[in-house]
């Protein structure tokens, strides 16, 4: 790295970042997109397919040809798990670190996806990149050495960087943990963490995300038959083990209102994170809500703009993603089926211990079956939220001054009705760390649906403000070069 130090330019940031995106970036994503390397729970033969082992190798084609002095980009494999890159920038000064983190697996392809359109087509519209993965999100890899190049190119010094990119956060990142350990001398002790894998409230200016929700997955199964039977023979004798399972969904949830019935899944809500809802309401206004595709003259839960921003990131919810036991409609005779099976996933308050919550969620499922039907709760995993440190007074500044330089605006805080398991990791291991947690998932850009998409603007301009940061970062830790 050059040893003479400049001020940052903006616009020569802005400059190299367009072109960068445009010339390298966007057409490696439309590549990306194509890969179906789908996260290990939806991939049980990841391994083999090979889609993971093509996407990773793509990354790291592109980011070991990225002109950064003392680039080091390796790719990590631990025994029976996902590939890791790990990449390290030294800096001016070794004495501080940045963690900067993404991962490139994937969601499944998700029913719905427009007929031009699908998960893993990559089609460029009205500044949107449509396609699986895109933005959520296989542009970070891009994106944090892109803002780093913007630094290098003007001679700015930057702090000792480190990246992680993984390949198993869509299913809740089992493997990083160990990758974690296996790496922890070489990644050190950063006291900066950037993530872009997080959403936006708008494409208007920079969000930073200041807490996530935990989660509770698990099947619930319920038994009362060994075979089917004609539903006239048995109806009104055989309870339906569909309605059986409504009625223990009924003891989790309230089914009027969509509130979570045990007082142990909730929290209190610190006054710090009402206030930044509050200030999110009034710059998001019905957007809080009309963001989401809701059909016809359908609308949303919730009674003020407020309370349906802290619904989705700070209150527990449910929802079921799946089922088994029902034949498909042009299958279902008159048959009262002998069992019926449905996937959950319950989103808790961010400070909610997860397996405290599984096992209340167990138990309320299991206890006292009706008709002494066999039920079960199984495959549960759980995941811890994370609620962000307070921002100490530099952080905040340079997160406002790259908003209001890249965005033309100034920024805004937000919790995610997400989970991002890395954040909680991190947290617990480096607890004197900052964090800038931020992303490209804005309105309608339906991350894990149909039509996900990556607005290719906001793209830009968070790399842009990761560059700027990244410098404010290395002037109040005294780096000159």
């Amino acid at each position: 790295m050059s040893t003479t130090s400049h001020s940052l330019d903006p616009d020569a940031v802005r400059q190299l970042v367009e072109r960068v995106w445009d010339e390298s970036i966007l057409p490696e994503l439309i590549e990306y997109v194509r890969i179906p390397n789908k996260s290990p729970h939806f991939d049980a033969d990841w391994k083999a397919n090979g889609h993971m082992d093509r996407a990773a190798e793509q990354i790291e084609a592109w980011c070991r040809a990225r002109p950064i002095p003392g680039l080091v980009v390796e790719r990590v494999e631990l025994e029976g798990r996902t590939p890791l890159l790990y990449m390290e920038v030294p800096g001016a000064s070794d004495a501080e670190t940045v963690l900067l983190y993404g991962h490139f697996d994937k969601q499944p392809e998700m029913e719905g996806w427009r007929d031009d359109l699908g998960p893993w087509k990559p089609v460029v519209e009205d500044d949107k990149l449509y396609g699986r993965g895109g933005a959520d999100d296989g542009y970070a890899a891009f994106a944090s050495l892109t803002a780093l190049e913007a630094l290098t190119s003007q001679g700015v010094p930057h702090a000792r960087c480190v990246l992680l990119i993984e390949g198993c956060e869509e299913s809740g990142s089992f493997d990083l943990p160990f990758y974690l350990e296996h790496l922890r001398e070489r990644i050190g002790t950063p006291n900066l963490v950037v993530c872009l894998d997080s959403g936006c409230g708008d494409y208007e200016r920079l969000w930073n995300t200041t807490s996530l929700r935990g989660m509770v997955g698990g099947t619930l199964s319920v038994k009362i038959l060994d075979e089917g039977v004609h539903s006239g023979d048995a109806s009104g004798v055989v309870p339906d083990s569909f309605r059986i399972a409504r009625a223990l969904l009924e003891r989790l949830e309230d089914a009027d209102t969509g509130r979570l019935r045990p007082s142990e899944l909730h929290v209190e809500i610190p006054a710090d994170r009402r206030r930044q809802a509050e200030r999110a309401a009034e710059i998001l206004d019905d957007r809080v809500w009309t963001k989401f595709p809701f059909h016809g003259d359908a609308t949303a839960m919730g009674e003020s703009l407020t309370e349906r921003v802290l619904a989705r990131t700070w209150h527990p919810a449910l929802t079921v993603t799946g089922a088994a036991g029902l034949p498909t409609l042009a299958n279902a005779g008159n048959v009262l089926r002998p069992q019926t099976a449905l996937k959950l996933s319950l989103r808790l308050p961010p400070t909610l211990d997860a397996e405290v919550a599984a096992k209340v969620v167990r138990e309320l499922l299991e206890r006292e079956a009706p008709y002494g039907a066999a039920v079960s709760f199984q495959g549960a995993e759980s995941c811890d939220g994370w609620n962000a440190p307070p921002l100490v007074p530099w952080l905040e500044e340079a997160i406002d001054a790259a908003s209001n330089t890249y965005f033309g605006a100034p920024s805004a805080a937000m919790g995610e009705g997400g989970t991002i398991p890395f954040m909680g990791m991190l947290g617990e291991e480096f607890p004197e760390a900052q964090f800038l947690i931020t992303g490209v998932l804005g309105p309608m850009s339906n991350a894990h649906g149909p039509n996900e998409f990556l607005h290719l603007p906001t793209g830009k301009r968070v790399t842009s403000a990761v560059a700027g940061i990244l410098d404010a970062h290395a002037r109040q830790a005294g780096i000159r070069g």
